[in-house]
């Protein structure tokens, strides 16, 4: 995964958008570097889906549920490969939040049936 630079933080985090041919990773850290917020997005156009985890909220899933919902090995095994090229702070806080979703044994919210990007996470 790579950087995409430029992108613009808020009052209290700063956001970061990392990319490569299957993920959007969108990040929101503190100052002090602590993750708070992640968006790490797989699947394209009308099926894409995003595992969502907030510090205060927990997990939550955007896209086809049942997709989503089985969480399975090739997503994890994806990821982990992927996740290689993070920053080594992220890298380690967000494998641990991609293992933790998917060794959940209660089922994770659904928010939304499709996956809506905000205006700042378009290319």
């Amino acid at each position: 995964m790579h950087e995409i630079l430029g992108v613009a933080d808020e009052a209290s985090v700063h956001r970061r958008w990392f990319h490569d041919d299957y993920f959007d990773l969108f990040v929101w850290q503190t100052d002090a570097g602590e993750l708070v917020q992640f968006q790490l997005c797989y699947g394209m156009d009308s099926s894409e889906q995003a595992l969502v985890w907030h510090k205060q909220e927990g997990f939550f899933v955007d896209g086809d549920k049942a997709a989503a919902a089985s969480k399975g090995d090739p997503l994890v095994s994806r990821f982990d490969a992927a996740a290689r090229a993070l920053p080594e702070e992220i890298r380690a806080a967000m494998t641990a939040r991609v293992h933790e979703f998917a060794e959940k044994t209660v089922a994770t919210t659904a928010r939304r049936k499709r996956f809506r990007r905000a205006s700042w996470q378009r290319s």
